[in-house]
């Protein structure tokens, strides 16, 4: 290329689409959202991602595998002795199979251009109502203004606007999933504003893409009137967290304004004009760029200037295209983008849907709450208990802060887990569910409390029909003496009054518990015991709560 040109060349194009969702609860209590994709002919399941002969396993699988601490090794790949178990396997894949490649047009753009589409995935996770589809497209040879667009355009589930020519904002005016002989299958309607007007008015929902829609079929997005098995909703808003790999002629050449656009997924612009002001950009290297390979300076002709950054909405590598060591799909830093930064991604967006889908858990479950009705009560009992059971399991089986002792990958996944601000919203949904446990224990003494109330009140004031059949007795009346039907109704005598005394105490207890309390304290007068007393027949007593 030549080196007075200001042209910059993308010569590999790689990017990953993560779109994190949430599962809706199925009819059947121990039903699995998966099983909607096991024998659909558009799906085939994946054991792990990783082929099961030797002859297909490639040194790219093992480095991924050994890149990981035990622990998250089982996470991922689980265990081949205990495959038939998915208690030792919590992840299932599923791949798309009739999508090869998406066709894309930009607004004012007369021409359509092409990507291949490696792979079209869905990754769901046991125990956790959360799914989350994988997109990776490729191209080769392609201008960097294109590789910023397609960045900036292709991961919108639905537009957030349109302009007044009607063109949804920030996305491509055409979007469209191909087979392998080129044949369309699905084509985006994100300039229908009807629709997406209408999800809003009738459902206050959002509507998603035609194109997203056909993707991710037979699953379907929660609507009313919708009666697929699996249905789904969006976790966060309309962009999707991406990844991106951009092997460039020469990295140095890039401008910062152009580094910044990458990292945030901002549309194309001039080469030395920042996306966003100079004070908010100002700790932009320290806060996103991992720089541990990345030096202009550096006069060794074999550093290989590779730059990764960070951002809540992506995950960028830049580096030489002309550097094995950076382009080599097996050995080289493409493999570890597609396979260990690419898991990275995985375990640290499955965080943060995990905790935010139990976040909205616990919120329906508060709103159906109604402190004065004792259904709602048991019923939040019940829900906070399953809630609470569900976050343990997650805590303890699928949230670690480290995965792996390399040094790279265990600083970008802290850095990706930052950005992403995991660790605030696991904090905060941690203090939530214990709120809900203390409501619960609160509740729970207090209807003791009131219980054993009750007990003493009722123990105390039966001490009168203990006294009175005890003097029943002793005998001063010649009762045995007496028929069988007149010791009976003797008997019903006692028995019956006795038996109201005790049923009258239990509702009168707690205004009796008030007098007894003032009976028993030496700082009331008898002027204050005798109200009390008073206040167990008139309703004005003290509520003994």
């Amino acid at each position: 290329m030549d080196g007075t040109s200001d042209k910059i060349m993308v010569r590999r194009f790689r990017q990953i689409l993560f779109w994190p969702l949430q599962l809706m609860p199925l009819a059947e209590p121990r039903a699995q959202h998966w099983r909607a994709l096991e024998d659909h002919p558009d799906w085939t399941r994946l054991e792990d991602d990783f082929p099961n002969e030797v002859e297909r396993y490639r040194e790219r699988h093992y480095r991924e595998f050994v890149a990981f601490l035990p622990h998250v090794q089982r996470f991922l790949y689980g265990e081949r002795g205990g495959a038939a178990s998915y208690g030792e396997s919590p992840l299932r894949i599923y791949r798309r199979k009739n999508i090869a490649a998406v066709r894309v047009r930009a607004p004012g753009e007369a021409e359509s251009r092409t990507f291949r589409v490696k792979h079209a995935d869905v990754y769901f996770f046991f125990d956790a109502d959360v799914m989350i589809p994988v997109v990776e497209i490729w191209a080769d040879d392609i201008d960097l203004d294109v590789a910023l667009d397609v960045m900036n355009r292709f991961g919108r589930a639905y537009p957030s606007g349109w302009d007044e020519r009607g063109d949804p904002a920030n996305c491509f005016d055409s979007v469209e999933w191909l087979d392998a002989a080129g044949k369309p299958l699905a084509q985006s309607d994100l300039g229908d504003i009807g629709r997406f007007y209408s999800a809003v008015i009738r459902e206050q929902v959002v509507e998603i893409g035609a194109h997203w829609d056909f993707l991710l079929r037979p699953m379907r997005l929660k609507r009313a009137g919708v009666k697929e098995a699996v249905l789904y909703r969006p976790l966060e808003f309309h962009r999707m967290p991406l990844m991106a790999f951009v092997a460039v002629d020469d990295p140095r050449r890039l401008t910062r304004a152009e580094f910044v656009r990458l990292a945030f997924s901002a549309a194309p612009g001039p080469r030395n004009v920042l996306p966003l002001s100079a004070p908010f950009l100002e700790t932009f290297e320290k806060a996103h760029c991992y720089d541990r390979y990345y030096d202009p300076e550096h006069s060794d002709p074999d550093w290989p200037n590779m730059r990764m950054m960070c951002t809540p909405q992506a995950f960028v590598m830049v580096g030489p295209a002309d550097d094995s060591a950076f382009v080599d799909a097996e050995r080289g830093y493409l493999g570890q983008f597609r396979h260990q930064f690419f898991m990275l991604g995985l375990i640290a967006h499955f965080h943060r849907a995990a905790v935010l889908m139990m976040s909205n858990r616990l919120v329906e479950v508060i709103r159906k709450l109604d402190p004065g009705d004792a259904r709602t009560v048991g019923r939040f009992r019940r829900d906070i208990r399953r809630l609470s059971a569900g976050f343990l399991r997650f805590n303890h089986r699928y949230y670690f802060t480290e995965v792996s002792d390399q040094a790279v990958l265990r600083d970008i996944f802290r850095l990706w887990s930052a950005q992403l601000g995991t660790a605030a919203l696991f904090a905060e949904l941690r203090a939530e569910v214990n709120d809900g446990e203390s409501f619960m224990e609160a509740d729970l003494l207090r209807r003791q409390a009131v219980t054993i109330l009750q007990l003493t009140v009722v123990t105390m004031l039966s001490l009168i029909g203990t006294v009175t059949t005890g003097f029943l007795g002793m005998n001063i009346f010649a009762y045995a003496d007496m028929g069988a039907w007149d010791r009976f109704l003797i008997f019903l005598a006692v028995f019956v009054p006795t038996t109201l005394l005790t049923m009258y105490t239990v509702m009168k207890s707690r205004r009796l518990a008030n007098f007894l309390d003032k009976l028993g304290s030496e700082r009331s007068n008898w002027k204050g015991r005798l109200k009390a007393l008073a206040g167990v027949w008139s309703g004005r007593s003290e509520d003994f709560e």
